[in-house]
């Protein structure tokens, strides 16, 4: 089994259990691809032997690995996504972090986790992903994302407009500090604290989610996935962010930015008793409540 391993940082108290992570690997015989960067943090700071094959593009996931591990918070995944993108490579999240929806087991559980992932324990979930293209291609390869992409206000303290075109016809100019288009996983991401729904992963739609609206009857829209999303923000400054997860790239006033439901899904590795509503439920603290016990 080749299992390629991604992590962004080695906090000092996770130090023993990498050590102990790779050692359990050996013992079972699996084969580590380790990323490049964390490869080296690895060696400096656990004591890694030399020997270990590395990865540091999406091309490297071509063919020869059979899952990914990501560990770390929300942000480490979605990382590891774009390492994984088409390939068709599962991923297991390890959470380290404090909230993370997308992780499915935590640094505790480690051994019991890789047992399962031995006896073919878990289920994949497939979560959708948006493609981005605009006229400068300013994203090039990196064009996808499988939380939102946030089109906001980049130097100053105005208000910007993002004029919205669902499928060509006219939806929405939203006056706002920005705009929020994502997938159902992103609905658990940024749009849930500027009050955007919460979506379940299988939904084939899209949100439109306003970050700080100065319309209060604006509220945010679900759409079908099917449907292209042609985005145009202008206001007095002449660029805007935009941010596509956690890629950031300044953009000039009135580019045209459109949105597609991308042609292939991530395949997400999930134990069957984490349902997502549970994980709602214990996250956000749902049902706590002395009048529920």
């Amino acid at each position: 089994m080749n299992v390629a391993v991604y992590s962004r940082k080695i906090l000092k108290h996770e130090v023993s259990f990498f050590k102990r992570f790779f050692t359990h690997l050996e013992q079972i015989n699996w084969n580590a691809i380790i990323e490049k960067d964390f490869y080296e943090q690895l060696k400096a700071q656990v004591g890694l032997k030399e020997g270990y094959d590395t990865f540091n593009s999406h091309s490297d996931f071509v063919s020869g690995i059979d899952i990914a591990i990501s560990i770390g918070g929300d942000g480490t995944f979605l990382k590891c996504v774009s390492y994984v993108r088409s390939s068709g490579v599962p991923i297991l999240g390890v959470n380290t972090g404090r909230l993370g929806f997308l992780a499915d087991t935590n640094t505790g559980d480690f051994e019991l986790t890789l047992n399962r992932l031995l006896k073919q324990d878990y289920v994949y979930q497939q979560r959708s992903l948006i493609r981005v293209e605009t006229e400068e291609n300013i994203f090039g390869d990196q064009n996808l994302a499988l939380n939102e992409l946030a089109v906001h206000k980049k130097d100053t303290a105005s208000m910007i407009t993002v004029e919205a075109y669902l499928g060509g016809e006219y939806l929405n100019s939203y006056w706002a500090d920005g705009l929020l288009v994502g997938t159902p996983t992103g609905s658990t991401a940024y749009s849930l604290s500027c009050g955007g729904p919460i979506i379940s992963p299988g939904c084939n739609v899209h949100f439109l989610t306003p970050i700080a609206a100065h319309n209060l009857n604006v509220r945010p829209v679900i759409v079908p996935d099917h449907i292209p999303i042609t985005l145009k923000a202008v206001g007095r400054d002449r660029n805007f962010l935009l941010t596509l997860d956690s890629l950031s790239k300044p953009v000039k006033n009135g580019t045209e930015i459109t949105l597609y439901k991308s042609d292939f899904n991530i395949n997400v590795i999930k134990f069957k008793e984490n349902d997502f509503f549970k994980i709602i439920r214990e996250k956000m603290l749902w049902g706590i409540d002395q009048r529920n016990e």
